[in-house]
């Protein structure tokens, strides 16, 4: 090499745009807009009945715009006190199950990852026994039954308190933290509890949000264990007021009753399912990022 000989500097390039490439990307738009749009359809067309008239909608003319823009079902519904009761207590249900499910499972999961734990394949392999296996709807009604907390908020928290694919996330979260951060906290004087409180969970925030907003929709959309083991109206959540009025206009509709009654009970359907589904709508966008971090946590390790 002689002086004065320029050196070009190394350049970087990027993925190379091959026609293969731009194809792949182009079906691929293609397809995530065609599974918005079919995810989409039906809830704007349930939207779309809530505000319409009632003549439109039995015409069969709102499809996914409004026609007719009519509020009464709106408040026909928000008059209701019982509606009101219902909700209240589904917010309840899935606060308190919420945070119940998410200590036993962040206890369980951190129990389960380590590998030093004596008899770890046996608590594991009971987590996956009941992921296959359970006592059948008759046993839990009388287990239930007999621990006296049927017509109680425990009958909805506590059967359904940990998720085992939740549980197995987390744990899988956990065994890729580096066990030198808890070495390192054990040596500085911390117990277990001190460890998992200061140490493990500070950096467990995206996996804990991702628990969470995987119980609290759990729990929010659930109505067949309150419907199972609560008789009273006054405890019952907001869906399975849902259902109650689904099963009126099917009865409505198998006694052959009138047309406009019917179609009052439909949209009265519609109403409160954008009711029930507004509070997740709007919870989800602020816990989105958490939740896509968490997942990707959980299951790469590295």
């Amino acid at each position: 090499m002689t002086l004065g000989t320029k050196i070009d500097a190394p350049t970087t390039r990027g993925p190379v745009d091959s026609r293969g490439y731009r194809i792949f990307r182009v079906v691929n738009t293609i397809v995530l807009l065609g599974v918005v749009v079919v995810t989409l359809y039906p809830f704007l067309t349930i939207v779309a009945r809530s505000l319409s008239e009632e003549a439109y909608i039995i015409a069969g003319k709102v499809t996914i715009v409004p026609r007719g823009f009519d509020l009464t079902a709106y408040k026909l519904l928000m008059s209701d006190a019982m509606f009101w009761t219902n909700y209240r207590n589904t917010v309840v249900y899935t606060v308190v199950a919420t945070l119940i499910s998410i200590v036993l499972t962040t206890c369980y999961a951190y129990v389960l990852s380590k590998p030093q734990l004596k008899g770890r394949p046996f608590l594991i392999g009971v987590a996956l026994f009941t992921m296959f296996f359970s006592g059948g709807l008759i046993p839990n009604y009388v287990l239930v039954t007999s621990l006296g907390m049927k017509n109680t908020i425990w009958a909805v928290v506590i059967p359904n308190a940990i998720s085992v694919f939740n549980l197995l996330v987390m744990k899988a979260f956990f065994e890729s933290l580096p066990s030198e951060l808890e070495e390192a906290a054990a040596v500085d004087g911390l117990n277990t509890y001190g460890i998992l409180l200061r140490i493990v969970l500070p950096l467990s925030k995206a996996i804990i949000a991702t628990m969470v907003l995987f119980y609290a929709v759990s729990f929010w959309n659930s109505w067949f264990t309150a419907f199972l083991y609560i008789d009273r109206q006054d405890l019952l959540p907001v869906t399975v007021y849902l259902r109650n009025l689904i099963a009126g206009a099917t009865s409505a509709e198998s006694a052959a009753a009138d047309a406009d009654k019917v179609q009052a009970a439909a949209t009265l359907q519609a109403v409160t399912i954008v009711l029930t589904t507004l509070p997740i709508l709007a919870i989800y966008p602020f816990v989105q990022r958490y939740f896509v971090r968490g997942v990707m946590l959980g299951a790469v390790k590295g």
